[in-house]
């Protein structure tokens, strides 16, 4: 079986892993997924996360965070896809619950929340939302 969506793969599987009470779950390894994980653990979503490579393949094994025994990922939603990709202005950056939760956004900065891309005045590829 190919995978289609390697990203929303590994979203999903943080969630899933998340609601069940892992402490940790290992995933695919991107280039791309590691710039999420950076912006998840500098939110407080993940305690932290760490590549490993088993012979020739790559993972990704990453440490939830909670707070108490409540997930703080408790749902996650892939906005662009491959199939479709979608891209907003600087002026049109979606809100996620009002602001308690958040938009990965993929500028030419790199990936940055919808908070941050708005503050530097960027639009870009709406990756996925978090909450």
């Amino acid at each position: 079986m190919s995978r289609q969506d390697l990203i929303a793969d590994n979203l999903i599987s943080l969630k899933n892993a998340s609601l069940v009470g892992r402490e940790e779950v290992v995933v695919s390894f991107s280039n791309f997924f590691l710039r999420i994980c950076e912006v998840l653990k500098r939110e407080g979503y993940i305690r932290n996360f760490r590549e490993m490579e088993e012979g020739k393949k790559k993972f990704v094994k990453v440490y939830l965070d909670y707070k108490g025994k409540k997930p703080l990922i408790s749902e996650v939603k892939r906005i662009s896809k491959p199939s479709l990709r979608v891209y907003v202005k600087k002026d049109k950056i979606p809100q996620v619950l009002k602001g308690k939760g958040l938009a990965l956004i993929s500028t030419s900065e790199g990936i940055l929340t919808d908070k941050e891309a708005r503050a530097k005045g960027l639009g870009g590829e709406v990756v996925c939302f978090v909450w």
